[in-house]
């Protein structure tokens, strides 16, 4: 009986898994409100007095994803104030080890584990596309990570990409940046722009900067509700210019970063769109905005015509990538 989490800045999914054949076969799950909990750890101990032993499970293995770098199997975490340590865990479960993965490495890894029915496809590519791939996934952070060809299998690459600086392509996206840099004070990321509260961010630059004006309905809506799911929302209803500007916007940087990352990791087998937003916002992915940044990369077009790029619509991806994680450790 295998363990896997994977855990968010907003949530942390638990589940447990059989292997049978060689596949991984997910078993009862729980959700749980990552800020309710001061400690992972509280997580997990509720996972198992509630939900494993209950059932009589007994887990011989564990694996989590964890949004933040990993370092000697220590994840301090990006969007939330935890230290999640496999050395703790695996004495918590009773274990000699606990696999500790990147959340996006989980993901990558995840992937093996889906059907045709868990993707949608953006741009097929060349028939019989192959090679490296690569991940890039906006939700309440933005991860990115790449997957090469062992010879038998795609195994990951971990990176925290989503951290590296943002980088403007007009004139508009110019004035972002600058905008932004005085926000934050100083160095923007990608993960500024492409997350939960870049949609937020987007919408106040061009509201803040005269380019759109904020109804007061929206922004008594905003009051009462998440703001960057309202806005998400009014623009997919077309309900208010502001917030379709804002998130066309987003949708359009979104492709260009999703270029960068399938140019760095030179992913001719495929890019990977994960996270929370892309399934959301799938009306506007199909569009010509997202694939016509991903594509505007001067010479190196014809390389990104032949990649294939296709949005992951199950969102257990990182739960199966961290079991997965955890048979290999």
């Amino acid at each position: 009986m295998i363990l896997g989490g994977d855990v968010g800045g907003t949530k942390c999914n638990l589940a447990l898994f059989d292997e049978r054949c060689g596949a991984l076969v997910e078993g009862p799950s729980h959700r749980f409100p990552s800020r309710d909990y001061s400690r992972f750890e509280d997580v997990v101990s509720e996972f198992v007095s509630t939900v494993a032993r209950p059932r009589g499970a007994k887990i011989t293995a564990a694996g989590f994803g964890v949004a933040g770098p990993v370092h000697d199997g220590v994840v301090v975490a990006t969007n939330l104030p935890w230290h999640v340590d496999a050395k703790s865990l695996a004495a918590l479960l009773r274990l000699p080890r606990v696999a500790m993965l990147n959340d996006l490495e989980a993901t990558a890894e995840g992937i093996a584990a889906l059907g045709p029915g868990d993707f949608e496809t953006l741009n097929a590519g060349a028939p019989g596309a192959h090679g490296m791939q690569a991940v890039i996934a906006a939700g309440t952070g933005l991860g990115e990570a790449g997957l090469y060809w062992n010879g038998s299998k795609h195994r990951p690459v971990p990176s925290e990409g989503g951290h590296s600086d943002f980088a403007p392509r007009n004139e508009l996206e110019d004035a972002l940046l600058v905008y932004l840099r005085g926000r934050f004070g100083g160095h923007v990321s990608w993960e500024r722009i492409l997350a939960g509260p870049g949609v937020r961010n987007l919408y106040e630059f061009l509201r803040d900067t005269g380019r759109g004006t904020e109804e007061p309905w929206l922004r008594e809506a905003m009051e009462k509700d998440d703001p960057s799911a309202v806005i998400s929302r009014s623009a997919l209803e077309n309900k208010s210019p502001l917030c379709v500007a804002a998130l066309d916007l987003f949708v359009s940087i979104y492709g260009a970063e999703a270029g960068n990352v399938a140019l760095k990791f030179l992913a001719t087998g495929g890019l990977f769109i994960g996270g929370g937003i892309a399934p959301k916002i799938l009306a506007k992915l199909r569009g010509p905005a997202f694939m016509d940044a991903f594509l505007a990369k001067g010479r190196l077009r014809p390389v990104l015509e032949k990649i294939p790029v296709r949005v992951i619509l199950n969102d257990n991806t990182a739960l199966f990538g961290a079991a997965r994680g955890a048979l290999l450790a």
